[in-house]
């Protein structure tokens, strides 16, 4: 008889039971979990990555993939994959399966689509970080997730209202980082003050508003503290000071007004302290006991009084920015000196006394700028040796004496300004070694010598500006190597000798000056080839001999020669009134269309006698009969005929799409009836076909030096080799690979030896700049409106991401926007564009392309562009669609543009709708304003938070209007039932 189990036989029987279970229950939630993970990384499939490549379901475990941590029990606890170049949309019904996940972080990817309610399901997570991604729509509800520590949604694209009420919840965080989203506007969020757990807060640039209130001070453990950006105006609270944890503590770009509180100066261990652009007032003793700080930015406000003379103790300073304030008194005399000191900008105050010796004492300094003040003496002789200085301005003061010679040639140094101080003294032989010079600004002082030879191996140059100074002799003859010079200014000095031939080679040259001086010789026909040139000022010289026919090439806004010893014919070309007055002075010029000029033809009868005259007379009577009979065969054969282009036996003619139509049909269309536009590089023409297909046809002009107002029809004006010139190239090598429905299609180019034709798809609606400012301006409603934004928008991010290797434009503008028949929008006009080359190299150039009133910021000083310049003009053109106004206009004020004249308006008034175009209907106003903080996301300063273009459809996606929204769905509804 077998025995009987024991109790303590029964119960290892049950536990092995269980564990035979419960290993089950983990085997099959393994499983569930792979799954999970699996489809997790199908929604990247087509991200640019090898993460995944562990990702393998034959792995003996999923807590082998790269990116994701295992608790004991080989249940999921994180994923981790933050910098991976993940494009894609996140299923967080999926993710928030994973119920033991504590960590998600995928931050600086390129996340897009919104995010769901099911994040609300992730009631473990206490690490979220979806950071600078390029999602869309609102934040959901965030209540449940009350286990967060860590929460980053920076720079990540959400917009609408954020859920503050949520935050309420979240009493365990640490780390709160919301900042860098269009949110709607909000008065400062008060849950946050009974967030006592946190360190970090970062809250700038979302549209919060009011003033910031003393339950800050609640927030002790704070470290870093930042609500730049916003709307918040009145004082910095009193409790501030309670938050001695603080290391950084930024408030930039605000309204706050009055002084520094009381014990300010408490914050010891402020490292970084920046409350730049707003109104504070008072004097800065609250902050000469910081004696850790590394960087102070206090510029443009309205501080008064003395700098302390702490500040020269500091022996971690690095940065001090305390320009376009009311400061008096001089700078602390040891300044930077006992620090690794890197940049001073205290311009535009009012300070006085020497230039501080040794803030480039250990040979860090890059930035020095000390302009509009009242400094006087000289510049140390200590910083011809401050090797790692790129840019030194100290414009507008009384310095005097000598420059130190080293400084002319450090090796680093972008820009030297020096205009309106008493320096003197020659420019130092040695400024041929710098080669990183672009920048030469001395004008207003009292240099003398003449200019160094070696100037011409400096060649980095863009702009040379020596006016009013005592410069003498000549020109360097090898000018012309400076191939990047844009500006060159040597008015009112002692200039002498000729003109180099050399500087036709200084290709880039958009404004001369050389007046005033005693230039002798006669103008190169080399200055005609310069085609950028814009401005040429050659007056109250002595030049002499005729004014050259190559001038005739150049598109000048002014142009004067008046005062100087110049004879014979004025071209023809010349001979208008805007340029009159810039050519008088020369009692040897004449003209048969300009009064007060006297005529051409009055010398020929000075220099004959009677028998050349009747010889003459009887030759010139033969020639005009002979004329005159050529003259009625022609009229009588080319009746009617204006043709502005040569014909020719044969053309090169290339196709990118499928035509119907041949070359022989376009060229027999140009001329002068068929003209419908000119353009800055030429001419655009409509041509209609017979089978009643319009065609527009752009002629581009040459890059010869012959005249570009009009085409050659003279064998003895064609060019040699190729007349192609850059603008040409740029456009067929954008548009011949191009297929999008918003970019203008190119059907074809047409070339002989001396034409460039372009042929596109023509628009008969015309440009969107017509529709909304000239005198086609049309009445449009703002779903119209906005289907042109999506429209154009949409064009700029297949030009961006779309292509094998992105376009960048340039020159983004309404303009350049061209509308159909059904008013849909098209990119057009690609001379100016760039596509990135394929090891990723942007375009750097020092000559600035693009339309003013358009152009990023960063472009003006920086001399480069990338797709995030595309983006801030893309910003101009949407504030022109909501507000209806120009890029720039004088009601704005004084050097302003719609950029700053839109932010003025916001932080003056609470709400966006009184910027709205009056033309667009109340119903949806509120629809533009949204459009309209889109606008101000992309026309942001720094270029680096500046959605993409792909971010920016997805966000004006979301703020599609209600009403086209419903129009949208009744239709579906319709075409449903039928």
């Amino acid at each position: 008889m077998p025995a009987q189990p024991t109790s303590r036989h029964r119960h290892l029987r049950r536990a092995l039971a269980l564990l035979f279970f419960l290993s089950l229950l983990s085997f099959s939630k393994s499983t569930d979990e792979l799954q999970i993970l699996l489809k997790f990384k199908a929604n990247f499939e087509k991200s640019n990555t090898h993460v995944f490549d562990s990702w393998a379901p034959e792995q003996n475990t999923m807590c082998n993939f790269i990116g994701i941590t295992c608790n004991s029990n080989q249940i999921v606890t994180e994923i981790d994959l933050p910098q991976q170049n993940l494009s894609g949309i996140l299923q967080f019904d999926s993710i928030c399966s994973l119920q033991s996940l504590e960590k998600l972080s995928l931050g600086s990817n390129f996340l897009y689509g919104s995010i769901t309610e099911e994040l609300s399901n992730c009631t473990n997570l206490q690490h979220l970080d979806l950071g600078f991604n390029h999602f869309a729509g609102k934040v959901p509800n965030l209540s449940s997730l009350s286990q967060l520590k860590f929460l980053n949604l920076n720079q990540s694209g959400f917009s609408r209202k954020f859920p503050w009420k949520s935050l309420e919840n979240l009493t365990s965080l640490e780390f709160l980082s919301l900042g860098d989203n269009p949110f709607d506007r909000n008065q400062f969020p008060l849950e946050v003050l009974n967030l006592d757990k946190l360190y970090y807060l970062y809250l700038t640039n979302c549209s919060i508003e009011g003033t910031i209130p003393e339950g800050i001070g609640n927030l002790t453990l704070l470290q870093n503290l930042e609500l730049s950006d916003n709307y918040l105006f009145g004082k910095i609270p009193q409790r501030i000071t309670e938050l001695k944890n603080l290391w950084q503590l930024e408030l930039y770009n605000n309204e706050l007004t009055g002084k520094f509180p009381v014990g300010f100066g408490n914050l010891t261990n402020l490292i970084n302290f920046d409350c730049s652009n707003n109104s504070l007032e008072g004097d800065l003793s609250e902050i000469k006991h910081l004696s850790k700080i590394a960087s102070l930015q206090l510029f443009v406000n309205g501080f008064s009084g003395e700098i302390p003379v702490e500040f020269g103790e500091f022996d971690s300073l690095k940065e001090l920015s305390l320009y376009t304030n009311k400061l008096t008194g001089s700078l602390p005399p040891k300044i930077g000196s006992l620090s690794d000191f890197e940049f001073i900008d205290v311009s535009e105050n009012f300070l006085t006394g020497p230039v501080p010796p040794d803030m480039c004492r250990n040979g860090k300094m890059t930035g020095f700028f000390i302009l509009q003040n009242k400094f006087t003496g000289g510049l140390p002789e200590n910083y011809a040796n401050c090797s790692s200085l790129t840019r030194l301005r100290v414009n507008n003061n009384s310095l005097s004496g000598e420059i130190p010679t080293g400084i002319w040639s450090l090796p680093d140094l972008s820009i030297i300004d020096l205009t309106w101080n008493q320096f003197e003294g020659p420019v130092g032989s040695n400024i041929g070694q710098a080669r990183s010079l672009a920048q030469l600004f001395l004008a207003h002082n009292r240099f003398s010598g003449e200019l160094p030879v070696t100037i011409s191996e400096s060649t980095s140059l863009v702009d040379i500006e020596l006016s009013s100074n005592k410069f003498s002799g000549e020109i360097p003859a090898k000018i012309g190597n400076l191939k990047r010079l844009s500006n060159l200014h040597l008015e009112n000095n002692l200039v002498s000798g000729t003109i180099p031939s050399s500087l036709g080679s200084c290709v880039s040259l958009s404004d001369i000056n050389l007046a005033g001086n005693s230039v002798s010789g006669e103008i190169p026909e080399t200055i005609g080839s310069l085609r950028s040139l814009n401005s040429l000022n050659l007056s109250d010289n002595k030049l002499s001999g005729e004014i050259p026919v190559s001038l005739s090439s150049l598109r000048l806004s002014l142009l004067d020669l008046s005062n100087n010893r110049l004879t014979g014919h004025i071209p023809e070309s010349l001979s208008i009134e805007a340029f009159k007055t810039g050519l008088i002075g020369n009692p040897g010029l004449c003209s048969e269309h300009l009064e007060h000029f006297r005529s051409c033809s009055s010398d020929s009868g000075k220099s004959g006698n009677f028998r050349t005259v009747i010889s003459c007379f009887t030759a010139g009577l033969t020639v005009m009969l002979m004329s005159l009979a050529c003259f009625i065969y022609v009229k009588y054969k080319l009746k009617n005929q204006d043709r502005p282009i040569k014909r020719h036996s044969s053309w090169d003619m290339k196709q990118f799409h499928v035509l119907s139509f041949s070359e022989e049909e376009v060229v027999d269309a140009i001329n002068r009836e068929n003209l419908i536009g000119k353009g800055g590089s030429g001419n655009v023409y409509r041509v209609r076909l017979g089978s009643g297909k319009q065609l527009a046809v752009k002629h581009i002009w040459k890059s010869d030096s012959g005249d570009r107002r009009s085409f050659r029809s003279s064998s003895s004006m064609l060019v040699k080799g190729n007349p192609r010139s850059p603008e040409y190239d740029a456009e067929v090598a954008t548009l011949s690979s191009v297929r999008h429905v918003n970019v203008v299609k190119l059907y074809c180019s047409i070339t002989s030896e001396d034409s460039n034709l372009l042929v596109y798809e023509y628009l008969p609606n015309g440009s969107l700049w017509d529709r909304l400012h000239s005198c086609q301006k049309i009445t449009m409603d703002w779903e119209v409106r906005y289907e042109i934004a999506v429209g154009a928008a949409r064009g700029l991010e297949y030009l961006h991401h779309g292509c094998d290797r992105p376009v960048i434009h340039r020159d983004v503008k309404t303009s350049n926007i061209l509308l159909d028949a059904h008013m849909k929008p098209k990119i057009a006009d690609f001379g100016l564009a760039k596509i990135v080359q394929e090891n990723g190299v942007k375009d750097s150039s020092h000559i600035i392309a693009g339309t003013f009133g358009y152009i990023a910021p960063e472009y003006a000083y920086t001399c480069k562009v990338n797709e995030k310049s595309d983006v801030y003009s893309f910003g101009v053109v949407l504030m022109e669609l909501v507000t209806g106004k120009r890029p720039v206009d004088p009601e704005f004020g004084e050097n302003k543009d719609i950029v700053q004249w839109v932010c003025t308006e916001m932080r003056s008034r609470a709400s966006l709708l009184h910027l709205v175009d009056t033309a667009i209907s109340d119903p949806l106003k509120e629809d533009a304003a949204r459009v309209l903080r889109i606008a101000i996301h992309c026309t942001m300063r720094n270029p680096s938070v500046r959605p993409s273009m792909r971010m920016v459809v997805q966000m004006l996606e979301e703020a599609e209007p209600y009403e086209l929204t419903q129009i949208i769905v009744d239709e579906e509804g319709e075409n449903s039932k039928n």
